[in-house]
C-alpha cells in the first residue's frame, strides 16, 4: 500500500489551517465579520450536504435509496437529540454587552457561551462531514493517483472557508488565537484520521454501502445545523444584515469549488 495517497489526504486536511489563521488575523473581528463567516458557513454545509453528498450516497449502486433517505432523517433527529442535551444559553445583559459600530449604532451581541456553543456544534457538524471525505480522498488516490491530486485539491480549497468558518466565532467568543486554531484543527484532523483508519483497515471494513449510509447520515446533521443554529444565530449577531448574503456566498464559494472537483 502506497504512502501517496495518505500524504495528500493529510495536506488536504491541513489546509483547514489556512482558514483559520485568515480567521484570527483581524485584532477584533466585528459583527459583520461575524455575521457573515456564521452565514457562509450554512451556505457551505447546505450546498455540500444538497448537491454533494447526498446525491452521492443516492448514485452508490450498492445502497437503496430508502436506507439512504432513512439514514438522512437520522442525521437530522440525531442533532437535535444532540441539541436538545446540550445545555443552551441566551444572550444576557452584562458588561460589554454592546459593540459600537457604523454611525454609532448599538446592537446586541450574543453571550460568549452561546457563540462558543454554536462554533463547537459547527466543529462537530464539518469534522463529522471530513471524516468521510479523507476516506474518499484517500481511497480514490490510491485507485487513481491522478484523479486523487486533483480531489486532493479540490477539497483543500474548500477546506479553507470551512476553517475560517470554525475559527473566527471561536476567536471572537474566547478571544484565545490558540483555541480558534484548536478547534479548527480538530475539524481539519477528523479527516486525516478518516485517511489513516483506511489506510489501516482499507478493504476490511469500509464498503460502498457503508460509505453511503454515512454520507446520507453526516448530509441530515448538516442541514439540521445549518437551518436550526447557524441562520438564525447569523441573524441575531448582526440584526441589521440578511444572513443570505453570507448563505449565498458560502454556496457560490462551494460551488466553484465542485466545478474545479468535475474537471480533474
Amino acid at each position: 500500500m502506497q504512502s501517496t495517497p495518505l500524504i495528500l489526504t493529510i495536506l488536504a486536511g491541513a489546509s483547514t489551517f489556512i482558514g483559520a489563521i485568515l480567521g484570527i488575523l483581524t485584532k477584533k473581528p466585528s459583527v459583520k465579520v461575524l455575521g457573515f463567516s456564521l452565514g457562509f458557513a450554512a451556505g457551505i454545509m447546505l450546498l455540500i450536504s444538497l448537491m454533494e453528498m447526498l446525491p452521492a450516497a443516492l448514485a452508490t449502486p450498492s445502497a437503496s435509496p430508502i436506507m439512504c433517505y432513512l439514514m438522512f432523517i437520522v442525521g437530522l433527529v440525531g442533532y437535535f437529540i444532540i441539541d436538545y442535551l446540550l445545555p443552551h444559553y441566551h444572550p444576557q445583559k452584562i458588561n460589554n454587552e454592546y459593540e459600537l459600530i457604523d454611525n454609532n449604532h448599538k446592537i446586541e451581541m450574543p453571550d460568549n457561551s452561546k457563540l462558543k456553543r454554536t462554533a463547537v456544534l459547527l466543529t462537530l457538524g464539518i469534522s463529522l462531514h471530513n471524516f468521510p471525505e479523507g476516506i474518499a480522498t484517500f481511497i480514490t488516490a490510491s485507485a487513481n493517483l491522478e484523479l486523487g491530486v486533483g480531489i486532493a485539491i479540490a477539497v483543500a480549497i474548500h477546506n479553507i472557508p470551512e476553517g475560517l468558518a470554525v475559527a473566527a466565532p471561536i476567536y471572537i467568543a474566547t478571544g484565545s488565537k490558540w483555541q480558534a486554531l484548536f478547534w479548527s484543527g480538530v475539524s481539519g484532523f477528523s479527516e486525516i484520521l478518516g485517511g489513516i483508519l483506511t489506510f489501516i483497515i482499507l478493504g476490511n471494513i469500509i464498503t460502498e454501502s457503508l460509505m453511503a449510509a454515512i454520507m446520507a447520515m453526516v448530509s441530515g446533521i448538516m442541514v439540521a445545523l445549518s437551518i436550526d443554529e447557524l441562520i438564525p444565530l447569523a441573524s441575531e449577531v448582526d440584526p441589521d444584515r440578511n444572513p443570505s448574503i453570507g448563505i449565498l456566498s458560502g454556496m457560490t464559494v462551494m460551488g466553484f469549488s465542485l466545478i474545479l472537483l468535475q474537471y480533474f
